[in-house]
């Protein structure tokens, strides 16, 4: 069976508030494909982001903000579990070889951070476990895809339609690590998916859009190749 790895951007869970209409037809969404199993991985967004500032600006280490960003992800996962009830596993999984029984067994999994690694978030999670269940893996996030420049600072912004993971890597990796970073990729999942080979979509939250790719039908987003 087909098996895809979603990376859900915490911003698109919760931008200020639950974004109850959008996790609803998400979840109406997923449940639609009958022949795909789901991994989907939550981010931490806003939230993660709020309390890794206040750390910071405690003077707590890098891996102290990461353990409280993690947390947050995790409880992301749980809520997103509980919203869609009995049709994804109730356990938060805390390694790769757990999240592989527990799709044996469910057609979605919901997950977050598994354990504390350097410069890593849970775009890096993500990517690791669709290189361990050897499928491919999407970034959904709250833009449509990769542009030269950001997009809500820059009008004349450029969207990428096609980027190799070579030119991909270059610049995630021009970016300085930081706990609750905010980049379409992280480093660490640019790192994986470039040594790996593994397929990888960035798209944003139109979740039409979104059912084409799923229908291997055209959709607007980056393709890292």
């Amino acid at each position: 069976m087909r098996i895809v790895v979603i990376s859900l951007g915490g911003s698109l869970i919760i931008p200020d508030e639950i974004d109850y209409n959008f996790i609803n037809n998400f979840k109406d969404l997923i449940l639609k494909f009958k022949n795909i199993k789901f991994v989907i991985v939550t981010g931490g967004g806003r939230i993660a982001r709020k309390y890794i500032n206040g750390l910071k600006k405690e003077g707590l280490n890098q891996k102290m903000q990461c353990l409280i960003g993690i947390a947050v992800t995790r409880l992301n996962a749980r809520f997103m579990s509980n919203f869609f009830k009995n049709n994804a596993s109730g356990t938060t999984p805390n390694s790769l070889k757990e999240i592989k029984n527990l799709l044996s067994k469910n057609k979605i999994v919901f997950a977050g951070g598994l354990r504390y690694q350097e410069d890593n978030t849970s775009d890096g999670t993500a990517a690791q476990i669709a290189n361990y269940l050897n499928c491919e893996f999407v970034n959904m996030t709250n833009v449509k895809g990769l542009y030269n420049k950001d997009p809500r600072k820059y009008k004349d912004a450029k969207f990428i339609k096609e980027i190799s993971f070579d030119e991909f890597y270059k610049i995630a990796n021009k970016l300085r690590y930081e706990a609750g970073q905010h980049f379409v990729l992280d480093q660490h999942a640019a790192k994986i998916i470039k040594e790996n080979k593994i397929k990888t979509v960035i798209i944003g939250k139109d979740l039409k859009n979104f059912e084409n790719y799923l229908k291997c039908k055209e959709f607007i987003g980056t393709i890292i190749s």
